[in-house]
């Protein structure tokens, strides 16, 4: 990184080591924004918690989503920096419910915005790489590691948000409040999202011979 005038507020790694062989950075200028309603020790270390047991959650969205590792990867350290600002808030409105519905809302909206500042979605479909995430077996339609590639190949020719709902309940296997929850939906409207976009998937893959 450069140093002297100009150059940007030196940033202190979360966590040093990932899956992914890439760290979340947060600046001291991030830091210093973050109330102080629970001490700063207390919250870095719910935080790095936070980051440990979801990274893996946001980076596979993030990968469906922009379809390459590289964009993956900003995606995912960009969520994170933005889930670090408004941690302590977060904390305090989810009254004991999970966050990971809260973080991949983050990453569903950092990956419209790249999709839409680029005004394209990727030349291919996935890179040529294994899929990042095995199936949580929550419907008979994804059962192995190759079916899910497959699986997630096929999302790409379903609308946004059917296409978005299901890459949360086959590659992450989140239930359908958690996937209310990430796309700002009732739970009935996300059950009906969720049928249709199946349904659409199966006649999808069925026109291919998939």
């Amino acid at each position: 990184r450069r140093s002297g005038p100009g150059a940007s507020p030196q940033r202190e790694v979360v966590r040093h080591e990932t899956n992914h062989g890439y760290a979340c950075y947060v600046s001291e200028a991030e830091k210093a924004t973050a109330p102080a309603a629970e001490s700063k020790a207390e919250l870095d270390r719910a935080f790095e918690s936070l980051y440990r047991d979801h990274l893996r959650d946001v980076y596979s969205y993030s990968y469906y989503r922009v379809g390459n590792h590289h964009d993956a990867e900003d995606v995912t350290e960009q969520a994170f920096l933005q889930a670090y600002r408004h941690f302590e808030r977060a904390r305090r409105e989810s009254n004991g419910r999970p966050l990971r519905p809260w973080l991949i809302r983050i990453a569903h909206n950092l990956a419209s915005n790249y999709h839409r500042d680029r005004a394209r979605r990727p030349q291919r479909v996935l890179e040529e790489t294994e899929p990042i995430a095995a199936p949580h077996g929550t419907e008979q339609i994804v059962e192995g590691r190759e079916e899910l590639k497959r699986v997630m190949e096929h999302l790409q020719h379903l609308p946004d948000d059917r296409r978005d709902a299901l890459i949360m309940r086959f590659a992450l296997g989140m239930d359908n409040r958690e996937i209310a929850r990430a796309l700002g939906r009732s739970d009935g409207a996300t059950k009906v999202l969720i049928h249709r976009a199946i349904k659409q998937l199966e006649e999808e893959m069925s026109a291919n011979g998939s």
